[in-house]
């Protein structure tokens, strides 16, 4: 089956049986949900993927979503931009962001 790009006017999608990849999350969209609710589950796969990465390096969320999420038990950096993240990493990471914001995600 062919998978389509869900774009960041979703409007008339629903009903459709269409596929979203998302950080490596398939979504699929049919009968019952609709393609906004399936936007609102991409932004959550993207947001936790990219927050994970942060996660796994150490870093101390400051919001309370992140902390209510991952928490900040073992934490050791402070700040972003002091994560020893991988040149691989940070580039999947610009990737995430950059589809946040086409998604339109908050």
């Amino acid at each position: 089956m062919a998978s389509r790009r869900l774009s960041t006017s979703p409007a008339g999608l629903s009903g459709r049986l269409i596929h979203l990849f998302a950080g490596g999350c398939l979504l699929m969209v049919g009968a019952g949900i609709t393609a906004s609710s399936a936007a609102a589950q991409s932004c959550q796969a993207l947001w936790v993927e990219r927050n994970s990465y942060y996660k796994d390096a150490g870093y101390c969320f400051k919001t309370q979503r992140a902390i209510g999420y991952f928490g900040n038990r073992g934490c050791s950096y402070d700040f972003e931009g002091d994560v020893p993240l991988s040149a691989n990493v940070r580039e999947r990471i610009a990737e995430i962001k950059a589809m946040e914001r086409r998604f339109g995600c908050n």
